[in-house]
């Protein structure tokens, strides 16, 4: 790499390098250090059980009355009704990763496991071992799994190996981890599947296949192509290369647990989504200079017509013990 050995943010095999720790951790402490009220915003939001259930029972009643429907009819209701309700409970998993549902973390658990049903494959369990992973350890080389994997990068160099990839994001999202980092399954990844294979299997022995066809196309449809699958690109892909977090302030993060405030959730994963917009009101200055985005459509649109970014666009760090 020659001189730009030592600077911030270089380029190296593809990927932008950081030589410092990862910046949500000095500026939580910063920005506690002078706003110390923050602390009070700590704790779980005691709604989410009902916005869940809501969501839960509205997509299952949802496929059940899509029984006898035909394919287009059925693909149609996925994309522009399903794929809404199925990210939602994707990103209050989330949020329960974090325990913002209970001060227990079983029973954030528990509900992870019931807003996982509709979503048809069994993940709620994993993804929590994996995101928190994201958060101690964000941009390290071969530990943050948010990262995609040097296959996807010699892979996808063009506007058409992008489309794809934006369609098919989630599979690379939820199988990257298992392949490069597979961590053994425990007894909650267990009672995880069981419960999801049976709601399946119920699903489809009551209603017939078009039932669960319909709520894993909701899942797929939405986390591809998709409004709402901008935030996978918009939250750690570096299209400035002297930030690798970015929020999204629009309209969509009443669908999305807030998942688009990203920097003031990275700063503080103990806030719970509905009140990480008192993050940036109360400390404005530490956030107004920031890049930042209003719109997820059009991520996804510069992330594949843009020549300069790719699955490559992501910093990266040694591990603190190889530093």
């Amino acid at each position: 790499m020659g001189k730009g050995d030592d600077q911030e943010g270089v380029v190296a095999g593809g990927f932008f390098w950081s030589y410092t720790d990862e910046p949500h951790a000095s500026r939580r402490r910063q920005i506690l250090s002078k706003y110390p009220q923050i602390k009070q915003l700590f704790g779980p939001d005691h709604s989410a059980f009902f916005k869940i259930s809501g969501v839960v029972l509205l997509q299952l009643a949802t496929g059940v009355l899509l029984k006898d429907a035909g394919w287009v009819k059925i693909c149609l209701v996925a994309y522009f009704f399903g794929s809404f309700l199925n990210h939602n409970l994707f990103l209050a998993i989330h949020e329960l990763s974090h325990n913002l549902a209970f001060s227990t973390p079983s029973l954030n658990r528990w509900l992870g496991i019931f807003a996982n049903l509709p979503i048809g494959v069994p993940m709620s369990v994993t993804f929590q071992k994996y995101h928190l992973e994201h958060h101690r350890f964000q941009g390290v080389d071969g530990v943050d799994m948010d990262i995609p994997s040097l296959t996807e990068v010699h892979l996808v160099k063009n506007v058409v190996a992008k489309t794809i990839w934006v369609f098919l994001q989630l599979f690379f999202y939820a199988l990257r981890p298992l392949f490069l980092k597979p961590k053994p399954p425990g007894c909650w990844e267990f009672v995880n599947f069981s419960i999801q294979i049976g709601l399946d299997v119920s699903m489809v022995y009551f209603f017939g296949w078009k039932s669960l066809a319909y709520l894993i196309l909701s899942t797929f449809l939405g986390g591809g192509m998709h409004p709402m699958a901008g935030h996978f690109i918009s939250e750690h892909y570096v299209f400035n290369p002297d930030q690798e977090t970015y929020s999204y302030y629009g309209p969509l993060n009443y669908l999305t647990w807030h998942v688009g405030y990203h920097n003031e959730h990275h700063d503080f994963p103990r806030i719970p989504g509905n009140k990480l917009h008192l993050v940036k009101e109360i400390a404005p200055e530490f956030y107004d200079s920031l890049s930042c985005y209003r719109s997820w459509s059009q991520v996804i649109y510069m992330y594949i017509m843009d020549r300069t970014i790719g699955p490559f666009s992501r910093m990266k760090r040694k591990s603190s013990k190889a530093q």
